[in-house]
Parts: structure tokens; C-alpha cells; sequence
């Protein structure tokens, strides 16, 4: 028996009417009327329908019901033991590599969901593990002991309580989507239309334009290359990265390029540098420097940019980060970081990278980016102003969703072990010995 009264403590087993491996049968290329669950259905957590497969003919008994849990039994490591619940309406048959359970009628379906995705690193710590796999037998789940409420509405208003919460995420992360979405098209009319002196969007009916390496911009706008609003050009950091230790010289290195609000040297996570006072002079970072990446494993990580939004502390940069210090009086350094980070500049800066062991970029490479500039200051102090408008309200959303994650994590510590009771919440009150 449980430690909580009104709790019991079963198998994971005693709750379920089926649990088994999926259809077999050869997929194919083509949509059909019969599509299968694959690994990737579940990756994030829910069923995802834009990633099933699909096969020509497949029993019914395989037909997916409302409340179905699927279980990745067989994968690497960190993905093991995660659930995905199929929701009414949901047309999706059960395919390979992994397990559907189907729980009995006397346990709420959706409680038993969240309690699995509590006991997922109790999987992983039974699974049998490979080289590149792990993977965990149908004996062994079931073998998982599990506490719940003894009466089912006790059981079903947990459930609740964790499903409004989980909606309120999926709300909040589709307005996230949204915003997204309006800043690009925001950036994208900002960065080839600006913005004229009454504060409107420019147009060609009602602007002069002309013709550039850009396609068509405004009349007002000049276009040169990154070394032509730079002073000299691209530099590389600071190459005999000695030890780092817990104290000298904050280093700046690629991980801080990827920071979304810029980067800040007062963050904790901020490596350390013993380094000569010289190497400061020549690698010290100053407030509106901008950054790239110059060397990635991979394509996409090449020639991200940032920019410098606070310095507290002396600061260098380190050699897998190329830096450049805009003509200030030419080019404000936040509206060269807002096009160096737009779609038009990473295809440009991709296109030039190498690849041998690691891909990178040079500062040749680099400096010969091309860029728009608005010849007015002031323009292009309103269009980066229009932006980071844009992008407050779409970090007020993350905040928003961080702090749903925190409390349904919260919830599910408390509400899923009986700590915290939701029997004066039942329509229809239960004792809690009963």
C-alpha cells in the first residue's frame, strides 16, 4: 500500500489491458489511407502527424484508440521511456518500434500519461544499453510500481488540473509561432523597403526606388561591402587560448554569439582567461562590437552574429570569433547586427564558408558581405527600434511559457505523489480513506 491514504501502490502492469509491439508491414513512398506510427511520431512529445509513414493495407486490430500511450522502448538512450497520447480523432495506426499501452477502464487515461512521463528516468536507469541503443522489454515496464489514487475522480481531476496547464503551454507556444512569424515579414520589409520621414513603410508606388546587388531599394539607401563600414576590417580572436581557470579575463567564445538578446559579459556562465595586458589592447572587447562565428562543425553554425550589449568587466574574444567595429557615424552597430542576421546575410556568409575538418569562414570571406545602409541615422535608429519592439513582446511570451513549464513541473512533483490533494476540488467529494 501506499504511504498516502487513499493511495495505492500497483505495477505499472495491473493498469494496463494491452501493451505490444506495432505492425511490421513494409512502408511505402505514397500517401495511403493507412498511416503508421514511426519513432519520430512522438519526438516532441505528442503525436505529430506530419511524421508517420505509410503502408498499403493494415489490419484494423492496429487502429490507434483515443487514450493509446505510445512508448519508445527502442532508441538511444535519453529518448527511452518517452510517451506520446493519442487524442480523440485521431486516425493513426500502430507501426514499428514502438509499444502502444492501453490502460484499463479503471484508471484515468490521461493520469496514467503524466505518470509515465514522471517515471521517465526510471526507465532509462532499467534499460538494457548498447553501443548506439538502449532499449527496454515489455516484462520490465510493466514491472514499474506506480502510486494513484484509489478512487478514479481523484485520479481524473489530477489529470485535469495538469491538462489546462499543458493547454495554456500549447496556447502560449503558438503565439510565440505567430510573433515569430510577424517579425520576419517585419524584418524582411524593414531591411529592403526602411522606413521614410513620417514614419511609414516605403513602397514602390509611392517611393522612389532603384536597382542594387539587393534587388530594388530605396532611393535613400546606399549599398557597400562590411570592410567599407568597418574600421579595418574583420579581426580574429584570441588564438593561444591558454588554461582556462576561474579567474583573469572574461573570454567571450561561440557559445555567447548564440545568446538571444545579445551578449552580455556579466553572465555567470562567462569562461576565464589568463592573458597578457598586450592581448587585452588587441582583443579587448568595447561596447557595440559585433561578432560572427568563423568556424563551426556544421553549415548552420557558421556566421551567427551578435552584438555587445553590456561589458562589466575587461573582456576578450577568443579564436573561433571574428569581430568587427562598425564606423559608428556611418552604420549603427545594432542595425549591421539586425541585417547580419537576417536571411539575405547567412545565405551570403554560408555560401563562402569551407569545409575541411570544420567549416569556417575568413575575414576576406567575411568583409565581403554585402550591405544595405540607409544614409540617415536616425532611419536606421527607427527600424532597428521597430524590431527589438517586436522582439520584447516575443520574449515576454517566452518568459510567460518558462514560468507555465516551472509550475507544471511544480504540479506534477506535488500532484502526482498525493503531496497536495485535490479532493475539496471534486464535484462530488470523496473520503480520503476511501
Amino acid at each position: 500500500m501506499s504511504a498516502v491514504k487513499g493511495w495505492k501502490r500497483e505495477s505499472l502492469g495491473a493498469q494496463l489491458k494491452l501493451i505490444r509491439n506495432g505492425y511490421s508491414g513494409q512502408q511505402v513512398n505514397q500517401f495511403t489511407n493507412f498511416p503508421v506510427s514511426r519513432i519520430e511520431t512522438i519526438s516532441d512529445g505528442t503525436i505529430d502527424l506530419n511524421k508517420v509513414g505509410y503502408v498499403d493495407f493494415i489490419p484494423d486490430s492496429y487502429l490507434l484508440q483515443s487514450g493509446d500511450i505510445l512508448f519508445s522502448n527502442i532508441n538511444s538512450l535519453k529518448h527511452i521511456g518517452k510517451v506520446a497520447q493519442v487524442s480523440e480523432g485521431t486516425k493513426l495506426f500502430h507501426g514499428m518500434n514502438l509499444l502502444v499501452l492501453r490502460p484499463v477502464e479503471e484508471v484515468d487515461k490521461k493520469f496514467l500519461f503524466y505518470k509515465l512521463i514522471n517515471a521517465k528516468l526510471w526507465f532509462e536507469k532499467v534499460a538494457a544499453q548498447a553501443i548506439n541503443q538502449a532499449s527496454i522489454n515489455q516484462g520490465t515496464i510493466k514491472e514499474l510500481r506506480i502510486e494513484l489514487p484509489q478512487q478514479k475522480p481523484e485520479q481524473t481531476k489530477i489529470a485535469e488540473i495538469l491538462s489546462t496547464v499543458d493547454r495554456a503551454i500549447e496556447q502560449t507556444e503558438a503565439l510565440i509561432a505567430k510573433q515569430q512569424r510577424i517579425k520576419t515579414g517585419l524584418m524582411q520589409d524593414l531591411l529592403t523597403r526602411g522606413i521614410d520621414k513620417h514614419g511609414n513603410l516605403r513602397s514602390e508606388q509611392t517611393h522612389e526606388f532603384k536597382d542594387s546587388p539587393l534587388g530594388r531599394i530605396p532611393v535613400e539607401w546606399d549599398v557597400k561591402i562590411l570592410r567599407e563600414v568597418s574600421c579595418g576590417g574583420a579581426q580574429n580572436g584570441f588564438f593561444k587560448k591558454p588554461e582556462l581557470v576561474g579567474f583573469g579575463y572574461k573570454l567571450i567564445n561561440v557559445s555567447e554569439i548564440y545568446q538571444p538578446l545579445g551578449i552580455d559579459t556579466g553572465h555567470h556562465k562567462v569562461e576565464r582567461v589568463r592573458a597578457k595586458v598586450n592581448d587585452l589592447l588587441k582583443y579587448g572587447v568595447k561596447f557595440g562590437d559585433v561578432f560572427f562565428t568563423r568556424s563551426s562543425l556544421v553549415l548552420e553554425g557558421i556566421a551567427h552574429c551578435n552584438i555587445i550589449r553590456d561589458i562589466k568587466e575587461p573582456t576578450l574574444f577568443e579564436c573561433h570569433v571574428m569581430r568587427i567595429q562598425p564606423k559608428k557615424d556611418e552604420i549603427l552597430p545594432e542595425f549591421l547586427t539586425l541585417f547580419c542576421q537576417s536571411h539575405i546575410a547567412r545565405i551570403f556568409l554560408m555560401s563562402r564558408a569551407k569545409h575541411v575538418t570544420m567549416t569556417t569562414i575568413s575575414q576576406p570571406e567575411l568583409e565581403e558581405l554585402i550591405v544595405p545602409v540607409p544614409q540617415q541615422i536616425e532611419e536606421q535608429s527607427k527600424i532597428v527600434d521597430s524590431v527589438l519592439s517586436c522582439e520584447q513582446v516575443i520574449r515576454h511570451s517566452e518568459r510567460e511559457r518558462q514560468k507555465l513549464r516551472s509550475l507544471k513541473t511544480a504540479l506534477m512533483q506535488d500532484l502526482l505523489t498525493g503531496k497536495k490533494r485535490v479532493i475539496p476540488l471534486l464535484t462530488e467529494p470523496q473520503e480520503a480513506g476511501a
